[in-house]
């Protein structure tokens, strides 16, 4: 019998993972451990920026009506799911990127101003010569608790979906408040930065072959048999 799969990504994601799961066989465990909601802010004048620099599809649910101060301007997203929020809200799309923001800047043609529209905890990004970066918070994930069930689930064996090293850090941090016997426990993380961030004595560690969702889909059910 396969042993359950843990998902802890927030919405709409979670139910997007659970159903891929279900298409291959494996009934997903829903549990969230954050719920992603707006945070207050005030858009600059776009005259100051080229462009806008998105790493999360959130950006477009929860930016609100400053969005439409700055619906002008072209967004680098992050990735495909990204760059078809922005295009639902209205935004053209200049650049889709594939292996994270850091690696749009890297490539970005300077001089160009960029608006960085990001969540509340995120990765530091290093801004080439030429190419300037201004950051505004748009949105947070506020931690949820992990379920005492769920908890309990895992003594007997899981595999837990990692989709950031935020959510890493704050399961293993559960996993101790419950006293979750970690060796009974597999990880599957979408990239190893993530992997590690979730620190050690797990049963076994694996990451996808590339950061993507279906990479990481197959990686679990592969676990969980």
């Amino acid at each position: 019998m396969p042993r359950p799969a843990i998902v802890l990504r927030p919405e709409p994601g979670l139910s997007e993972t659970l159903k891929g799961l279900r298409d291959r066989g494996i009934e997903g465990v829903a549990a969230p451990l954050f719920a992603i909601e707006p945070v207050s802010w005030d858009a600059p004048d776009p005259a100051d920026f080229d462009a806008i620099l998105v790493g999360s599809a959130n950006v477009f649910r929860h930016g609100g009506r400053a969005l439409n101060q700055i619906a002008g301007l072209p967004v680098h997203a992050v990735g495909a799911r990204t760059a078809q929020a922005a295009r639902d809200a209205g935004f053209a799309v200049a650049e889709t990127g594939a292996g994270g923001l850091q690696a749009l800047l890297d490539r970005a043609r300077a001089p160009v101003r960029f608006l960085w529209l990001a969540g509340e905890k995120h990765v530091a990004l290093s801004s080439p010569a030429g190419v300037q970066v201004v950051e505004r918070i748009v949105y947070r994930a506020a931690p949820l608790p992990l379920a005492e069930d769920v908890a309990a689930q895992m003594a007997g064996g899981a595999v837990v979906l990692l989709h950031s090293g935020e959510a890493a850090r704050y399961f293993a941090e559960e996993c101790e408040r419950f006293g979750v016997d970690r060796s009974e426990v597999s990880l599957a993380a979408l990239a190893p930065r993530i992997a590690s961030a979730a620190g050690e004595g797990w049963q076994s560690v694996a990451w996808a072959m590339k950061p993507a969702e279906l990479a990481l889909l197959a990686l679990a059910v592969q676990m969980c048999q």
